[in-house]
C-alpha cells in the first residue's frame, strides 16, 4: 500500500471524533452526516484553525444543509443527460466521464452532493467500459473530462488503462482531469503518477482551490510536480458565502495560483443544489469582486465568472450580453439564446 492510500484510509468520518477534537456538540453534526456523509482527510483537517473558519465551512456538516429549501438535488439534470453508464453528455463536442467514485474529502457544497458517500456514486469497470464505448461511437466528441468522485484516487494502473483507452480513440483530441487532490490529499501527486500522466499529452488538469490557506507547501509541491510534468493546470473556484466572498481573499488566492503555474479558469456561482443554499451569494457579489479586481489584478489572474444553468443548459458567462436583469429573480440569456430565470437570493 502506498503512503497516500494509507492516509486515505485514516480519513475522519465520525462526527463524534471531530466534536471531541474541537470541544463542540456532536449531535447536530451526526444528524446531518446521516443524510450527507462526512469525510475529511487528516491533511485537510489539520488546516482547520477554529470551528467556523474557511476550511471548516468547506468540509464539516452544517445543520443548514437539512433545512435548505432549494428544490432539486440534481439541478444540472445530469441524470437525464446520461445516455450511457458513467457518461454525462451535455455539450455536442465534449463528454464528462465519471471515472472515480470516491473523494479524499467530501466538500459540503458539491454539485453531486446527492451521491457522495452513497452507493449511487459507485462506478464499476463495466460502467466505465460502456462509457468509453459510447465515446468511441461518437465522432463528434473531441474532448473528454474525467470526473467523479476524484479520478486521481484510482490506482495508477486503473488510471493508465482509462487514459490509454481514451487516447486510442481517433477523434478524442484531448483529455482533461478534474481533481481536488492537490488541495485535500497532495501526497497523492507522486513522481510516479506524474510520469504516468506525462505520457498522455495533451492532458489538462483543473483543480479546485477556494482559499489562500489551502496553498500550503505540500499543495505547492503537488502543483509544481504536475506542471513540471507538462500538465496544463487550471483552477475552478466556487464563490462561497463566508469562505471567499471578498475581493482581497480571492485576489490573494489567484495571485498565489499563478505563481504555481495554475491559471484561474472559472469562478463558479453556486449551483442550485439542495443542501448547499447557505453557501450561495447574490450574483452582484461576484460581479462586484471582479469589477474591483479588474485593473489592480493582472488579467491572467481573473477567471470567467459563470453560472451553470439549471436543466443542463450549460455555463452562462456573467457578462452584459448574457445578464439581462438583476433582482431576486435574475434574467439570464444562455449561449443558445434562451432566456431563463435564476434565483438571486441568499438563503
Amino acid at each position: 500500500m502506498e503512503a497516500w492510500q494509507h492516509s486515505l484510509r485514516q480519513a475522519l468520518v465520525d462526527p463524534l471524533e471531530l466534536a471531541e477534537r474541537f470541544g463542540i456538540d456532536a449531535a447536530p453534526l451526526q444528524e446531518v452526516a446521516r443524510r450527507y456523509p462526512m469525510r475529511v482527510s487528516r491533511y485537510y483537517l489539520d488546516l482547520i484553525e477554529a470551528p467556523g473558519d474557511a476550511i471548516w465551512r468547506q468540509c464539516v456538516p452544517d445543520s443548514r444543509e437539512l433545512s435548505d429549501p432549494t428544490p432539486s438535488p440534481d439541478p444540472l439534470d445530469e441524470g437525464r443527460l446520461s445516455p450511457a453508464p458513467a457518461v454525462v453528455h451535455r455539450y455536442p463536442d465534449r463528454v464528462l466521464l465519471l471515472a472515480g467514485s470516491d473523494c479524499a474529502t467530501y466538500c459540503r457544497f458539491c454539485t453531486r452532493k446527492r451521491k457522495l458517500g452513497c452507493s449511487a456514486m459507485q462506478v464499476s469497470e463495466k460502467d466505465l467500459a460502456a462509457g468509453i464505448e459510447y465515446i468511441a461511437g461518437r465522432p463528434e466528441v473531441h474532448d473528454v473530462l474525467l470526473s467523479g468522485g476524484d479520478p486521481l484516487l484510482l490506482e495508477d494502473e486503473q488510471l493508465e488503462s482509462i487514459l490509454r483507452r481514451l487516447t486510442a480513440i481517433p477523434h478524442v483530441e484531448m483529455v482533461r482531469i478534474g481533481s481536488r487532490l492537490p488541495v485535500t490529499l497532495p501526497e497523492r501527486i507522486t513522481d510516479k503518477l506524474c510520469r504516468l500522466l506525462r505520457r498522455f499529452q495533451p492532458l489538462y488538469l483543473n483543480t479546485h482551490f477556494n482559499h489562500l490557506r489551502e496553498l500550503t507547501p505540500q499543495a505547492m509541491r503537488a502543483c509544481t510536480r504536475l506542471a513540471d510534468a507538462g500538465i496544463v493546470l487550471g483552477n475552478q473556484t466556487v464563490l462561497l458565502r463566508g469562505v471567499n466572498d471578498a475581493a482581497e481573499t480571492l485576489a490573494t488566492l489567484w495571485r498565489g495560483l499563478l505563481r504555481l503555474r495554475v491559471r484561474p479558469y472559472y469562478l463558479h456561482h453556486m449551483d442550485l443544489v439542495r443542501g448547499t443554499g447557505h453557501f450561495r451569494t447574490r450574483i452582484e457579489t461576484g460581479l462586484d469582486i471582479l469589477r474591483t479586481l479588474r485593473g489592480p489584478l493582472s488579467g491572467m489572474a481573473l477567471p470567467h465568472y459563470v453560472i451553470d444553468a439549471p436543466g443542463g443548459k450549460g455555463k452562462i458567462p456573467l457578462l452584459p450580453e448574457y445578464l439581462l436583469q438583476l433582482g431576486d429573480q435574475a434574467l439570464l440569456r444562455t449561449p443558445g439564446g434562451e432566456t431563463i430565470k435564476f434565483p438571486n437570493q441568499e438563503v
